[in-house]
């Protein structure tokens, strides 16, 4: 990825930012994908640690100096015990909301005021700097087509790709095509495969695909705890983005 300030979550933001469609990031999927990356940047910072599969903090004053984290840090200590899952989803409007702010101050979103109907005051976000959120998609692409080894990846490169796996972000869509909306794609999960033609070949890429996620996994959190961690999260996120693609009834 680049080397540039961005915090884990903030990453994620800025590749799910569609400029053809910015409000589209406004959504529950994506607000999950970004607090689903705060935490694991919490934990692989030792500010935040499993303990027997509840979100904990290490100590009650620690501060990581990241506005955005430091608020995440804070309301964890000030609620009641949850495990990881449940931590993807809740309050996750609040930390997105920040991050979004966050990316405005660094220049890589652009607030621009707008009035409904002429009257209500309303904020519209578009992205300033393409050029960087161009690098972080390309990068993306890169570590899951399996370019550089996975040994070779920086860790948190390997957790954004993995998280960006697990939204079926745009960066991270199958190169053979083979996976099916809302199919699992998680660590360690493959994809399915699409229809009867070619389904030796989708397969194929869907196993590679699997494989070069684990492997990523693998480098994204060397640590057992922290895997554990990535898994949970990755699963919370994946199913909200099962939810977010699967048809609506009559």
């Amino acid at each position: 990825m680049p080397r540039d300030p961005l915090s884990l979550p903030a990453r994620l933001c800025l590749l799910a930012w569609d400029p053809a469609r910015p409000g589209a990031a406004d959504a529950a999927r994506v607000h999950h994908l970004v607090r689903a990356g705060a935490l694991v940047e919490l934990v692989r910072r030792g500010l935040l640690r499993d303990d027997d599969g509840i979100a904990t903090p290490v100590d009650l004053d620690s501060e990581t100096g990241d506005p955005v984290l430091d608020g995440l840090l804070e309301l964890v200590r000030e609620s009641l015990p949850h495990g990881w899952r449940p931590w993807v989803a809740l309050h996750a409007r609040v930390t997105f909301d920040a991050v979004r702010e966050q990316l405005v101050a660094e220049g890589c979103l652009r607030a621009e005021k707008k009035r409904v109907l002429g009257v209500f005051p309303s904020v519209e976000y578009a992205l300033a700097r393409r050029d960087t959120a161009q690098a972080l998609d390309r990068r993306v692409r890169e570590v899951l087509a399996g370019q550089v080894p996975a040994a070779e990846v920086p860790e948190r490169d390997a957790a954004v790709a993995v998280l960006a796996a697990a939204a079926e972000l745009g960066c991270a869509g199958d190169p053979g095509g083979a996976g099916e909306p809302g199919a699992a794609n998680e660590p360690g999960a493959a994809r399915g495969s699409g229809g009867a033609r070619g389904r030796g070949s989708a397969t194929g890429a869907g196993a590679r695909r699997r494989d070069r996620i684990a492997e990523l996994a693998g480098r994204a959190a060397p640590a057992p705890a922290l895997r554990g961690v990535l898994d949970e999260v990755c699963g919370a996120v994946s199913d909200e983005t099962a939810h977010t693609k699967a048809p609506t009834g009559d």
